[in-house]
């Protein structure tokens, strides 16, 4: 079984409730869920929340994949870690070992169907034991020693001839529930990674990545429905 895992707190000291307030029309995690629900490599869908107002939103959409896991309070404070919530998660469920597990976030809203059955597919097929997201910067990066980390300065390329360089986006991790037991982590083992586009690379955290990503949104995603 494929089970996705998405965990919203109430608290947000940035943006408030903004895993609920509107973005494009709908709730901002409304977005995710839809995509895991279209998804055909997506068995199971929770949310980990400790809002009332959160679970309301959530069960209002009528998604049928879709069901609200009331997270204990102790890991649902600021200080909590993301894995403490995942581990807390699985404790208190029977999944299998071999069960995939996919942790999801609300707050990268760009993230398609598309990209969770291919990523689900790359995962399989190069036989990882972990995968993560990432976009491709095209960008010269320094360090402040003034030493350049992603480029020879002396023999500069052209943008286009270019690999750039890997960054991860925080959009989902794909490990198996027998890998996070005992690592105790997202990641872990041989790791794939997945490239997804670079308007993807928004996860949204202040008010400025509210307003860009939903200017991507409409122009990449929205604009072809």
């Amino acid at each position: 079984m494929n089970i996705a895992f998405i965990p919203v707190r109430c608290g947000s000291k940035s943006i408030p409730f903004k895993n609920i307030k509107e973005f494009c029309a709908k709730p901002l995690v409304y977005w995710t869920l839809e995509a895991l629900q279209n998804s055909v490599s997506i068995d199971k869908v929770f949310v980990a929340t400790d809002c009332d107002e959160i679970k309301s939103v959530v069960n209002g959409f009528g998604f049928s994949k879709v069901e609200v896991y009331n997270r204990d309070m102790e890991n649902a404070n600021d200080m909590a870690s993301t894995e403490s919530v995942m581990l807390e998660f699985i404790t208190k469920n029977n999944f299998k070992k071999s069960d995939l597990f996919l942790l999801v976030q609300a707050t990268s809203p760009l993230t398609q169907t598309k990209d969770f059955d291919n990523a689900i597919a790359k995962f399989k097929d190069e036989k990882a034991d972990s995968l993560l997201t990432c976009v491709r910067i095209k960008r010269f990066f320094w360090n402040e020693n003034g030493l350049p980390l992603n480029y020879d300065y002396k023999s500069r390329t052209r943008r286009q001839c270019f690999d750039g360089t890997l960054m991860e986006n925080g959009a989902f991790y794909i490990n198996s529930i027998a890998n996070i037991e005992k690592e105790k982590n997202r990641i872990s083992g041989n790791i794939a990674i997945y490239v997804m586009d670079e308007f993807k690379s928004v996860d949204i955290d202040e008010e400025d990545d509210w307003l860009i990503a939903e200017k991507a949104m409409k122009k990449y995603i929205l604009k072809g429905r």
